[in-house]
């Protein structure tokens, strides 16, 4: 028998002790694993965003709006391919839980600047052609089994219909898409500006405004400077603005979680600490036990590396075992989570560099757990472990 089949051999002879410790390892990678997903996630849309792509916001606030001609003062600065509104509308469809991401949007200039929309269904003519046309995401459109010519009425919980907060605004889906990057959310609901303007102008005496603006720039282009020129453009009013990069702005949306990164470590850190512990205090009792058996091999002359490589081998076995358990079930569950987090968390994914940490924390932390007790027994004399008793 090799040192695998007797590093096996002695871990089954406590089976329960090495199955619970194996558990706690596969929970502690799987939390993980899971926690740093939805980190990444948190930021994907910031890390991944577009560089020429900008955006423009009130200076007071996001949800102060600014009047409808500023798109096209901004399309005259040299280096600016095109603005338009980029329109949060806030409707309800069937049941407030069901919260998603709806914008007012120009269809034509939306697909000019978002290159990693990918059609799925439907085509751009029909959404540029349908005045109350809708793109949709993959996200909504199977949580809520949509499909293309499916009619979808949202109350308008900011903006109510001119008809009556009773009547909803209606839409046609005519396309979903997935995005080939988190820069772009795949659980968001675009439709026309123009049906949105055309319809509250109805019943309204003030000009209808836009809350925030995306601004295409050439790829040659300063963002620096042509974000101090849009800010410089209405410093004196009639609302003065702020224009950050994509990366930015969708930092700022991150932030209103809180330091969510530093408690996921200090939770995964903790967490990971005591199982390494747990593992640590397995194989001080697993080669204490073992010392009277040490001591009959190195009678029959196995040489003190021989110990040395058969303690160390039980530990990767038992932290490889747990861990390819923790990750495996991270893996698997990955699709059931991102639907649960979809609405907050769309871009949660397991990324290669998630898989290989997980990786490289459990030959870590198989080696810690294993190495002083392979080095104590490779130490051991003989007559001291032949004298020895479990």
């Amino acid at each position: 028998m090799g040192i695998f089949g007797l590093s096996l051999r002695n871990l089954l002879r406590h089976p329960v002790r090495s199955l619970l410790t194996a558990l706690s390892l596969m929970v502690a990678i799987f939390l993980l694993c899971s926690l740093r997903s939805m980190v990444t996630a948190l930021t994907a849309a910031a890390t991944e965003a577009s560089t020429t792509r900008l955006w423009v916001q009130s200076a007071v606030s996001l949800y102060v709006g600014m009047p409808l001609s500023y798109p096209t003062r901004i399309e005259a600065i040299d280096g600016v391919k095109e603005a338009f509104p980029f329109q949060w509308f806030g409707g309800v469809y069937q049941d407030p839980s069901n919260f998603f991401g709806q914008f007012a949007v120009d269809p034509e200039k939306l697909l000019r600047a978002y290159p990693e929309l990918v059609w799925l269904e439907g085509s751009p003519e029909d959404f540029i052609g349908t005045r109350t046309g809708a793109l949709v995401g993959t996200g909504l459109a199977k949580t809520f089994d949509w499909k293309v010519g499916d009619k979808i009425p949202l109350s308008g919980a900011l903006f109510p219909h001119p008809d009556g907060v009773d009547v909803a605004w209606d839409f046609e889906v005519v396309g979903i898409y997935e995005a080939s990057k988190a820069s772009l959310d795949e659980n968001t609901f675009f439709f026309h500006w123009d049906y949105f303007e055309k319809t509250l102008e109805v019943d309204r005496d003030a000009p209808v405004e836009v809350g925030a603006i995306v601004v295409s720039i050439e790829p040659t282009t300063s963002a620096t400077r042509v974000m101090s020129e849009i800010d410089a453009l209405y410093e004196n009013g009639p609302q003065r603005v702020q224009t950050t990069t994509e990366s930015e702005f969708q930092a700022q949306f991150a932030s209103m979680f809180g330091n969510v990164p530093f408690f996921v470590s200090v939770i995964g850190g903790a967490v990971l600490a005591a199982i390494v512990l747990a593992c640590i205090n397995t194989m001080l009792m697993a080669a204490r036990e073992q010392t009277h058996d040490i001591g009959i091999m190195k009678s029959l002359g196995f040489p003190d590396t021989s110990m040395f490589r058969l303690l160390l081998t039980q530990s990767f076995l038992l932290c490889g075992v747990g861990g390819a358990m923790g990750l495996g079930l991270a893996l698997g569950s990955e699709g059931g989570m991102r639907e649960l987090v979809s609405s907050m968390l769309p871009a949660y994914r397991i990324l290669d560099e998630t898989k290989i940490l997980a990786v490289v924390l459990i030959v870590v932390i198989g080696l810690v757990a294993g190495i002083a007790p392979a080095l104590r027994s490779s130490r051991l004399k003989c007559i001291d472990a032949l004298s020895a008793r479990e």
